[in-house]
């Protein structure tokens, strides 16, 4: 026996208020609650999902059932007229976010807001503002930046004083064979930046290590040794976990300029010899009559020295080139050094930092004051040149025997670096004065 069904009514709510603008309808419901309180709800299709927007008071829900209603209807005219390729952009851009379950609207949004923030615009008036004034425009390259710089200062670090920092490489660096040369520069560079930088690793900014810079005016060539130095520390925290990011990243390079050698001529030798104090005149006359560099002087022992053969041994170890060489001892440098000839351990027995202090102090001892009554006039200091005993060794060497080989040997670097520093500098007279300073 066949039965008819009777179908249901649909039940329809009515609106308590509906927007209308175009052909977009934003309808907002009144009702109530468990509690017995009313709330008003309006429908938001703006994302694609329909979603029900709460609001406590009629008035406010309806002003913003109208708001909806204009974007949705000005969306829709943007809509129509959109082309092939705008339709493509769309599309491409719903799948871009698709992984990061986030519609484009909402998406478009926090954008928008991002580049307000960064830029500090307000609003489209702003921007246009901005435009007419030649100011710059909001950048998502800026978003980008954003991101990053958020990312790196939210990643987990472990707290460690750059002081601590320092100690560990230089233990990680020691345990892997590292030279003592090397450590050496090591210690010296990061500790005196460690003991102007007392802050945590990962809170270091770049503008920190550049005020710390500038404040030590240092020449190009330290400035660009120091800077490789740190930058090692701090990719060494990084690696670590004891800063989120390397601040030496972002610090401003210097240009390396190769400058004139500098010399010394004889009297200002004579003059420095006579004002060098005892511990550092025999580094003073070998880094004049042996050419030998700063760093092999620190490092070097009285049982390197051989005064009865006449000769001076730079090891593998203490030489820049790590190559053993042999240096003669002049008949100058023989007499400067003969009071020390039963002397032991390191020549020079103080610090890195102490031997360059030396350096400068022996320079302005030369100094004198005018004397009328003995009729002597006043006399300025010799200025300290850098490297400028070394300098002045292999130009009057190569003046006074003509081999680039052999002063290169003795130099411990090439002929052809002979060649082009230090050929022709001084004529074989001067040579004769230079080595006859005894």
């Amino acid at each position: 026996m066949k039965t008819t069904r009777t179908r249901r009514k649909k039940r329809t709510r009515k609106a308590h208020h509906v927007a209308t603008l175009g052909r977009v309808k934003v309808p907002v419901y009144k009702r109530t609650a468990p509690n017995g309180s009313t709330c008003f709800m309006v429908v938001n299709y703006a994302s694609g999902k329909r979603r029900f927007d709460s609001y406590a008071d009629g008035a406010e829900a309806i002003q913003a059932a109208g708001k909806l209603a204009r974007q949705m209807s000005e969306g829709q005219v943007v809509a129509a007229a959109m082309t092939n390729v705008q339709a493509s952009d769309y599309a491409n851009a719903v799948l871009t976010l698709k992984p990061f379950a986030i519609d484009l609207v909402p998406a478009a949004s926090a954008v928008a807001d991002a580049l307000r923030i960064i830029g500090g615009f307000e609003n489209m008036e702003a921007v246009k503002k901005a435009a007419a004034q030649g100011l710059p425009l909001p950048d998502l390259s800026n978003v980008r930046d954003a991101a990053k710089f958020y990312r790196q200062r939210h990643k987990c670090t472990t707290p460690k004083p750059v002081a601590d920092v320092v100690a560990e490489l230089l233990k990680v660096k020691a345990a892997r064979g590292a030279s003592k040369r090397y450590l050496g520069d090591l210690r010296s560079r990061l500790n005196r930046f460690a003991a102007d930088c007392k802050k945590d690793s990962a809170n270091v900014t770049t503008a920190d290590v550049q005020a710390w810079f500038d404040s030590q005016k240092l020449p190009a060539q330290s400035y660009t040794n120091f800077r490789c130095v740190i930058h090692l520390l701090f990719k060494f925290a990084v690696a670590r976990g004891y800063a989120a990011d390397n601040p030496i990243e972002g610090l401003e390079r210097v240009k390396v300029r190769g400058g004139a050698v500098e010399i010394f001529t004889p009297s200002e030798l004579a003059r420095l010899l006579a004002a060098a104090g005892e511990g550092f005149l025999p580094c003073l006359a070998m880094g004049a009559f042996a050419g030998l560099r700063s760093a092999e002087i620190e490092r070097l022992t009285w049982n390197d020295v051989d005064l009865a053969a006449r000769h001076i041994v730079v090891g593998a170890d203490a030489a820049k080139t790590a190559s053993r060489r042999i240096i003669p001892v002049c008949d100058a440098l023989a007499q400067w050094l003969a009071p020390y000839a039963q002397r032991g351990g390191k020549v020079w027995k103080g610090t890195h930092d102490a031997f360059y202090d030396a350096q400068l102090e022996t320079a302005k001892a030369t100094a004198v004051a005018a004397d009328a009554e003995n009729n002597l006039a006043a006399k300025a200091p010799v200025k300290w040149k850098s490297n400028g005993l070394r300098h002045s060794f292999a130009s009057y060497r190569f003046a006074q025997i003509g081999d680039a080989g052999r002063v290169a040997g003795e130099c411990g670097n090439s002929a052809a670096v002979i060649h082009k520093h230090y050929r022709e500098l001084v004529r074989p007279a001067d040579a004769v004065k230079w080595f006859a300073v005894a």
